[in-house]
């Protein structure tokens, strides 16, 4: 048993979807009656939606926050809630605007609502960075942590995938410097790996599909759990190395984060093993700075400070900095070690935990290698689908102990059934469906679009867009068989009729062939595309000589 000690900071939360509507009671609850809201300009619309609950409590608003916390316009801010006369600072936007409204906070003790529109995390802390003069100062105090945060879905649909994408990782590297800080606790253990399982596991979703809700659900989950383990434990040189990169070079706040975490990660991985494979074994990969890396690049995020604008010659000052105040990390800090990270951050070459010996011949050393094989595959989805089929079959073969015998046996199968495909059969589509594959990526496919019916699996003989027929017609081509008539209604998911609604019909000849499997004939034949009517029916006849005809 380990004994521990753990803070837990107070903080109210809403979480769902059309939380914010909830809004104007938060207020009131906490006393106010007077609202300044804070935004920045590219959340007009979000502002607005804001504005619109809060209604009459609205006394003023202030659009102005920026990157980085300038103290400039935390003061511009300070004049225009005075003579307001505000009694309660609202804020809707990512870590910026919150950073604005604790700033404020910290100056005059007034409530806090936060609406997060990101996944900074940075809602549930009580830590404030601010610049001035181009250096970025870090504080602590109860009077900075927000009264309530209002999580609402809503709000992030409209957060563009590349700014997701970033977020996400900004998010992230909460959790995994939370893991190896030197107060870390069986308690925030469990927050960051939950939070790096649920960010490893979204963000691919939402880079196919940026309209996912649970995607995006389990997104602020996650920046809520990496966020709460951010303000009850120290950050260390990820974060110390950003904070200089943003104040001090002006560089973007979650693009920093995205482009250091992989490479500050390479460099503490000597000294924090246990946490690495912890990380690792959470995002299903062999090496947890490589792992986070390539799911970096491949989701199409940033990977090298060049690309933000970081001038060359500066690293060697920015690594001073970096080291200039003594602070907890795993690994000693030398201006020499952080100056090497920094370049290869520069040049965004792929990092990873020290080399293993040259004979080391481990699975996890040849997963490792075949994945940076594909490193520089053009497509950035073609990467990403080898890279998790590499790490899923070299997986299955160790957990399940996978002879020799046993591979020679599946490669054999695999070749015979090669062997009998041709022009007009195939037999891998056949094994796809008694594996499931088909209707698993079908069902996948149906659920991104919950308010219809599940489709069919099409199965190999589809043929698209076949000739168009009139209701009532024989599409057997006159072929010998036993007539059948077909009677569709194509209805809503209310049971209303749905009229032009596609119903394409496919039989086989007397023989059990389709036309695609029938080269002598021109096709397409034995097939036909009706169109429903007003009641949602069409009707067809077919001669089909085995089995009934596919709708």
């Amino acid at each position: 048993m380990r004994t521990f000690v753990h803070t837990s900071h107070p903080a109210r939360v809403l979480f769902g979807s059309g939380t914010v509507g909830d809004l104007a009671d938060e207020v009131r609850r906490l006393g106010g009656s007077r609202v300044l809201l804070l935004s920045s300009p590219p959340l007009a619309e979000a502002s607005a939606r804001v504005r619109d609950a809060l209604g009459a409590l609205v006394a003023a608003e202030f659009d102005g926050a920026t990157m980085h916390t300038p103290t400039g316009v935390t003061e511009a801010a300070l004049v225009v809630l005075k003579e307001a006369g505000a009694d309660c600072l609202v804020s809707v936007g990512g870590g910026s605007t919150t950073g604005l409204s604790k700033a404020l906070a910290l100056r005059t003790d007034l409530p806090q609502v936060v609406v997060p529109t990101t996944y900074a995390g940075s809602e549930v802390t009580p830590v404030l960075g601010e610049t001035r003069d181009g250096h970025k100062v870090t504080r602590s105090s109860a009077a900075i942590l927000p009264e309530t945060v209002v999580y609402d879905v809503d709000f992030t649909l409209s957060l563009p995938l590349p700014m997701s994408i970033t977020s996400g990782v900004n998010a992230m590297a909460h959790a995994v410097e939370a893991l190896y800080s030197a107060d870390a606790d069986p308690v925030t253990d469990r927050r960051t790996l939950d939070a790096i399982t649920l960010i490893g596991r979204a963000l691919p979703r939402l880079a196919a599909d940026p309209a996912d809700r649970e995607a995006r659900a389990d997104l602020l989950q996650a920046a809520w759990l990496a966020g709460a383990c951010l303000a009850t434990v120290g950050m260390g040189l990820h974060h110390k190395l950003c904070h200089t990169l943003g104040g001090s070079f002006g560089l973007p706040h979650a693009e920093t984060h995205t482009v250091i975490l992989p490479h500050a990660m390479a460099y503490n991985a000597p000294a924090a093993p246990d946490a690495m494979r912890r990380i690792a074994r959470a995002l299903d990969v062999p090496d947890a700075p490589s792992g986070v890396y390539d799911l970096i690049a491949a989701l199409g995020g940033p990977t090298s400070l060049r690309g933000l604008g970081m001038p060359e010659p500066e690293l060697g000052r920015a690594a001073e900095l970096a080291v200039a105040t003594p602070y907890p990390n795993p690994r000693e800090l030398t201006a020499q070690g952080i100056e090497g990270l920094l370049a290869d951050a520069w040049h965004g070459r792929r990092p990873r935990s020290p080399e293993p010996a040259a004979t080391d011949s481990s699975p996890a050393r040849l997963t490792e290698k075949v994945v940076a094989s594909f490193a520089h595959a053009p497509d950035a989805r073609v990467r990403a689908l080898l890279t998790g089929l590499v790490r899923h079959l070299h997986s299955f073969v160790a957990e399940q102990d996978v002879t020799e015998a046993e591979w020679q046996y599946a490669i054999d199968f695999l070749t015979r059934t090669g062997q009998l495909c041709g022009p007009t059969r195939q037999e891998f589509v056949l094994l796809s469906d008694v594996l499931g594959v088909s209707s698993a990526v079908d069902l996948l496919t149906n659920s991104r679009t919950p308010d219809t019916t599940p489709s069919a699996v099409l199965g190999p003989f589809y043929v698209e867009g076949p000739p168009e027929a009139a209701h009532g017609s024989d599409i057997s081509g006159g072929l010998p068989g036993t007539p059948l008539w077909v009677d569709v209604r194509v209805t809503d998911t209310a049971g209303v009729p749905v009229e032009d609604a596609v119903v394409d019909v496919w039989q086989s000849n007397k023989d059990g062939f389709y036309d695609v499997q029938l080269p002598e004939l021109d096709g397409p034949v034995l097939r036909a595309r009706l169109r429903s009517d007003a009641e949602g029916a069409a009707h067809v006849l077919v001669d089909p000589a085995l089995g009934v005809p596919d709708p």
